[in-house]
């Protein structure tokens, strides 16, 4: 039997045929005289339409002189390109980028014929970082127009929270929708780490996020810029929560884990569907948000499995966050908070906690959404003996009042 691993073609072959990068093979006047499939795969093109045929036959002009010019350059100096970026305008007007090593093709006696090279596609990673470039550039303007005072960026973040209400069926009177959504906000200071959001998906489906910076001041308020802006774009993108936290959490961890900062947040995501009551939810660190069971006229921990709980974000950049769900009845309420609520401590040192916190729910198992936010934040505070709490306070929630009919969805 033929030895093939001493057979310089079969190995040419193979590396041709399974290599995922594109590699070509060109002449001197940058015409291809081979490529490989993964080539082919990427520009829809067999390989007997391509050969003979340069750039120019295949994307615009602009990048296919500039192909060629980079081209020309290795012929006449010899010299290779490694690892450039590359930005591809397709003919029909797509961009992509690769990254791109291209080397002078010589024949047996060391004369240039050619050149060869690999590209690979980046498009996803490039993409990535012209958007956290973006997101950069957002948080150098609102940084700048943070030293005009802090009470402007007090201001500022007031526009972050809610300032109306989803309502479904949309176009209805709000006594009319099927689901009342409500927050409440108590910030320790002028600005502060927390805020929630409350966005329409479609038609049956609505966001929840509360997110919660570590520390306080003009550095927490900057990060709750950074994440809200990523936030918004995150969820015109991605619906299922366990996904929305991990991309989420993949944007800010670079900007975030860097020698001189160490930041992170908690957060929730919640997708409620109010057409089935489905409420799919994931959690990044954050405080386990309240059940409230109106057929049990109790209250309860929205999940109990602790393995749906991720890190904080920032913390882990790869972290792969869970989503958890739940089918809720009709006069179910959902609050989810911040650790403020529960962190306060009393004269003794001794903090409110958790355990407290769900004791002090259970009377308010079938209570109006706005009942239930007074009594929580009066708990905390007649058990710290003030007013006030040291530090910010974010409730957000909703009360689903009953599912939305299929006469409901299509008027």
């Amino acid at each position: 039997m033929k030895n093939d691993f001493h057979d310089a073609d079969f190995l040419l072959q193979n590396l041709m045929d399974h290599m995922k990068d594109n590699i070509y093979f060109k002449d001197l006047q940058s015409r291809f005289l081979m490529v490989n499939q993964a080539f082919c795969d990427r520009i829809c093109f067999p390989p007997d339409l391509i050969i003979g045929k340069s750039d120019f036959d295949l994307f615009t002009k602009e990048h296919a002189q500039k192909t060629f010019d980079d081209e020309q350059r290795i012929i006449s100096t010899g010299e290779p390109l490694l690892g450039v970026e590359e930005k591809e305008l397709w003919a029909d007007g797509h961009v992509s980028w690769a990254s791109t090593t291209k080397m002078p093709l010589k024949n047996d006696d060391g004369e240039i014929i050619g050149t060869f090279g690999i590209s690979r596609d980046i498009t996803e990673h490039k993409e990535d970082e012209l958007r956290m470039a973006r997101y950069a550039e957002q948080v150098r303007r609102i940084k700048e127009e943070m030293e005009d005072g802090v009470r402007m960026a007090s201001e500022l973040q007031k526009t972050f929270f809610p300032h109306s209400y989803p309502l479904f069926p949309e176009g209805a009177r709000p006594d009319e929708t099927c689901v009342d959504f409500f927050y409440d906000y108590r910030a320790s200071g002028m600005v502060s780490g927390d805020f929630c959001t409350i966005r329409r998906l479609s038609s049956t489906q609505v966001g929840i996020f509360l997110c919660d910076v570590m520390g306080h001041g003009v550095r927490a308020a900057l990060v709750t810029a950074l994440i809200y802006a990523m936030s918004e774009e995150v969820s015109d993108l991605e619906n299922d929560p366990g996904r929305y936290l991990s991309r989420l959490n993949k944007l800010l961890s670079p900007l975030l884990q860097q020698e001189d900062i160490f930041l992170y947040a908690t957060a929730c995501y919640m997708v409620l569907d109010v057409s089935t009551g489905l409420l799919r939810f994931a959690n990044a660190g954050h405080p386990i948000p309240l059940h409230f069971k109106v057929s049990e006229s109790r209250v309860a921990w929205l999940f109990d499995d602790k393995t749906l709980c991720g890190p904080a974000l920032a913390i882990v950049e790869d972290a792969e966050f869970s989503t958890g769900t739940i089918e809720l009845q009709p006069g179910d309420s959902i609050v989810a908070f911040t650790d403020g609520l529960y962190e306060v401590l009393n004269e003794q040192g001794e903090e409110f906690g958790d355990a407290r916190l769900l004791e002090a729910a259970q009377p308010w198992a079938s209570s109006p959404p706005d009942q239930l936010l007074s009594a929580l934040l009066d708990s905390a505070s007649r058990f710290a003996g003030k007013e006030g709490f040291d530090d910010d306070v974010c409730l957000v929630g909703f009360r689903l009042k009953h599912l939305l009919s299929t006469g409901e969805k299509s008027s």
